[in-house]
């Protein structure tokens, strides 16, 4: 993957040395990087690899990092790396790095596809700035994770509202999950995946079917 930097600009490479800054004495290490998360997917997989460096590097040099630690390190690195010190189903705001638990997941099985295309993320929040409401009324999402998460009409990712006009395929992928019975489907993050949650294993995939061969597709349950 050429597009995957291996110098400084590295997600990775910023991690190491935003810890190497906090600990000036840590030593070298040597990463490798296997990329299972396509590029410009919306998926956070390059966040996710830099809060690995950190988890991994705070454990390999016994640096008794809490958490919390480790997040505010995050921070630095990429306003998506705190979220993937802990994981699970979390609030996020600010610019996602002020982030609260919550009680429980969305309840389906997750049927993920891959467009065959990738979108720059910078693209994506230098379009979403001009077309986001000045004031925004948060919706009460513990409420909604504490109660009956039946409904999900709460859910709205504002980056459709950029990306799908700029590629149609995407907004095709979402109308299909949705016609072929999935209760709710969005564009992960800036995309370009396109996810659907689905009530039952064989309606999942019986659509992972429809979108074979074309696509890469995955199947995931929440945690």
């Amino acid at each position: 993957m050429d597009w995957i930097p291996t110098d400084e600009s590295n997600i990775c490479y910023k991690a190491y040395t935003a810890l190497k800054r906090k600990f000036p004495k840590l030593g070298g290490v040597s990463i490798h990087i296997k990329k299972w998360i396509p590029a410009g997917s919306g998926l956070g997989g390059g966040s996710a690899n830099g809060a690995a460096v950190l988890k991994g590097l705070n454990k390999l040099y016994n640096l008794e990092l809490s958490d919390d630690g480790l997040e505010k390190i995050g921070s630095e690195v990429g306003a998506d790396v705190p979220f993937f010190i802990k994981g699970g189903t979390q609030l996020g705001e600010e610019i996602g790095d002020k982030l609260t638990p919550l009680p429980r997941s969305v309840a389906g099985v997750y049927l993920l596809v891959f467009p065959n295309l990738s979108i720059s993320t910078a693209w994506a929040y230098s379009g979403i700035k001009n077309k986001l409401k000045s004031r925004i009324v948060l919706p009460n999402f513990v409420g909604f994770f504490s109660g009956d998460n039946s409904s999900l009409e709460i859910f709205e990712n504002d980056f459709e509202r950029i990306v799908i006009p700029a590629y149609p395929e995407i907004g095709a992928i979402k109308y299909k999950l949705l016609e072929l019975g999935a209760r709710f489907a969005s564009l992960s993050g800036s995309g370009s995946t396109v996810f659907g949650i689905f009530d039952e294993d064989t309606s999942a995939k019986e659509a992972e079917l429809f979108f074979h061969p074309a696509y890469q597709t995955t199947l995931a349950n929440p945690t």
